[in-house]
């Protein structure tokens, strides 16, 4: 289990403990995670999972995908450096306790 952060839009943080190998879209929405909504269920077409990862951790994540780059032109909040889309971000045991802070609307 991979240990992430999730800290939602009211600020409340919450952490939930992901399977490996799970998205963190996947954690988010079966841990109960407010903000997340994953409405095409993980296949990068809907962006309602964006997310802001934690700075210092970037690197640490694969490079984004054209698809994604193009999904996140899409957002409803505001794209930062660090947005990415939660559905394309596998839990691995070299991210635990990376904390993902969650935009104030998905929609």
């Amino acid at each position: 289990m991979v240990n992430i952060v999730f800290i939602e839009p009211t600020g409340a943080k919450m952490p939930v403990n992901i399977n490996e190998g799970w998205s963190l879209m996947q954690g988010a929405t079966t841990g109960g995670v407010d903000g997340i909504l994953g409405e095409c269920g993980g296949s990068c077409a809907c962006a309602t999972c964006h997310c802001y990862v934690d700075e210092s951790r970037l690197g640490e994540l694969p490079e984004a995908s054209e698809s994604e780059l193009e999904m996140l032109e899409n957002v409803a909040a505001e794209r930062r450096s660090n947005s990415r889309l939660a559905c394309q971000i596998k839990a691995v045991n070299a991210l635990d306790g990376l904390i993902v802070t969650l935009p104030d609307t998905q929609e």
